[in-house]
């Protein structure tokens, strides 16, 4: 603990030495002594006096008077003054002495133990009062510690979504290149090799693209971002189409792919559908991956059940080759795997199961893994559920491919796209469509050609060199004819950011497609704009 310093102020002498020896048993103090008023504001001024001890009736400069120049003093009005006198207790020298600054007095003769008492009290005042000043001082620089900390986070979290945004639309743009080739050639003359090719290129397509979407899908977890859609939807029916595509999938690797539903399942339940099959095959591709002989089964079981809610467990159960005891905790883990031979064997990011759980966790369920490793693993997902009796009539998918679809006539669209491979494959689309087509490179070529030319609509690249989709929309919007300026405008964007693809509207895009983008979902909304302008069909 640190020693106060406390100053002694006496004219005389032989009251200084007396009344030193006497608060020499006082833990924790240092003592300073004058016999000169003017010598002992100097010794205010430049030493950490805390306590001033001052006799009242001293020569030049009484003791009111002393303690009237410390108050007065920033750099000395912080000291606690106590008055020593012999003169009279009668209030009126009282209230001059506690009108001048002191807090309190000591008469004398000076009665030993309560000049001790006051004196430690005081002391111990002075202390506790540095220790708060020293918290508040320990908790302005916490304060300000996680001010700093929290605009790194966001700074980090901004530069963290630039990057998404930016990785996305990068390798996104290429990919729609490329599944919109894959398209073309499905619908052209193709021997049986070369449909086999086109269905390889489609998977690996797809591959790169559930990783982007899986670090995508994480990072919005993890920032809150990803929101819970409920809606009524058939479980059951869930359920079949999972078997229908895996059990095609099983049987590529020779495997036996089963189901095993309780009969207490009821038909339809309230939840988010998508995230419900986002865990299942998860579980069942994983099991894929690692299985190389046998069967793997997913098993769902109603726990329990009361009025309309239903507690329901999904388990995969595989025969693979599966997971050491060490390895368990870990593998729901983002960026890791079970064991770092795995990597090296099977590939994968290690986020398919960091993902399973933030979703089990957004649907107040939960995720456990069991495995004998070399014999085979079991991963379960068990949540509430509640069933409901009223189900929206399902709208049947049309699998028309692309070149069948109903033709537009008299429809000119200008596509603003940098990327040649893009450009060439949508209009090729468009084309096969009936539409007539102009290319531009950037925004700014694309401002050109509607000044210049008259189109029935736009399809607007959001990331562009020269001048970007977002500023090019301004810029039309602005046009002197208002039938230029009310062109529809379609913004294509690599980007799946909320906030990104709320800014096309905002800047007056009357509709947003992501890439890769499905042909039907491009000509339903091509249909729905050019139908506000009385377009007629073929």
């Amino acid at each position: 603990m640190k020693n106060v310093n406390l100053l002694i102020l006496d004219d005389k002498e032989e009251n200084i030495i007396s009344l030193a020896a006497l608060l020499s048993e006082i833990p924790h103090i240092n003592i300073i002594s004058s016999t000169d008023p003017n010598e002992a504001l100097k010794i205010c001024w430049k030493n950490d006096i805390a306590i001033a001890l001052v006799d009242v009736q001293m020569p030049e400069i009484n003791g009111f008077e002393f303690v009237s120049l410390l108050k007065s003093n920033p750099r000395t009005n912080h000291i606690t003054a106590i008055m020593v006198t012999a003169i009279s207790k009668e209030d009126k020298y009282l209230l001059k002495g506690l009108e001048s600054g002191a807090v309190d007095y000591l008469y004398k003769p000076l009665n030993p133990e309560i000049t001790v008492a006051k004196v430690t009290s005081f002391v111990k005042q002075i202390h506790i009062q540095e220790e708060i000043k020293q918290k508040n001082i320990a908790l302005e620089e916490s304060r300000r510690a996680l001010i700093m900390a929290k605009e790194e986070a966001e700074e980090a979290r901004k530069s963290k979504e630039s990057f998404l945004a930016n990785m996305s639309h990068e390798i996104r743009t290429p990919i729609n290149g490329i599944v919109g080739i894959i398209h073309m050639l499905r619908n052209s003359e193709l021997n049986n090799e070369q449909r086999d090719w086109i269905n390889r290129l489609d998977s690996a397509s797809s591959s790169l693209l559930l990783i982007i979407n899986d670090i995508l899908d994480i990072s919005k977890i993890d920032s809150g971002m990803m929101k819970i859609e409920n809606e009524n939807f058939s479980i059951r029916k869930k359920l079949i189409d999972i078997n229908n595509i895996f059990t095609l999938r099983a049987r590529d690797k020779n495997l036996i792919f089963e189901m095993d539903i309780d009969p207490a399942l009821p038909e339809y339940i309230n939840s988010d559908p998508l995230r419900i099959q986002q865990i299942i095959n998860n579980f069942i591709s994983n099991s894929l991956k690692f299985t190389e002989t046998g069967k793997i089964t997913l098993k769902i079981k109603v726990v329990t059940h009361v009025d309309d809610q239903y507690t329901i467990r999904f388990t995969v159960i595989d025969t693979g080759i599966g997971i050491k005891d060490e390895a368990i905790e870990k593998i729901f883990l983002a960026f890791e795997q079970g064991d770092d031979g795995i990597t090296k064997k099977f590939g994968g990011t290690g986020l398919g199961l960091a993902i399973v759980k933030r979703l089990a966790d957004l649907l107040n369920g939960k995720v456990e893994a069991r495995s004998v490793y070399g014999k085979g693993s079991e991963f379960s997902f068990e949540a509430t559920f509640q069933r409901v009796e009223d189900f929206p009539n399902e709208e049947k998918i049309d699998k028309t491919v692309f070149s069948k679809l109903e033709r537009f006539h008299n429809v000119r669209i200008l596509v603003a796209e940098d990327n040649d491979l893009n450009s060439f494959m949508l209009a090729h689309m468009l084309e096969s469509w009936g539409c007539r087509v102009d290319i531009a490179k950037n925004g700014r070529q694309a401002v050109e050609n509607v000044s210049q030319q008259d189109y029935d609509l736009i399809m607007m690249d959001t990331h562009m060199p020269v001048m970007s989709g977002f500023e090019a929309i301004k810029e039309i919007k602005k046009n002197a004819s208002a039938q230029k300026a009310y062109i529809p405008i379609i913004t294509i964007s690599a980007s799946v950011l909320e906030h990104e693809q709320a800014r096309a509207y905002e800047v007056g895009a009357d509709s947003v497609i992501g890439k890769p983008f499905d042909p039907l979902d491009l000509h339903q909304k091509i249909t729905q704009l050019l139908s506000k302008k009385n377009l007629t069909w073929l």
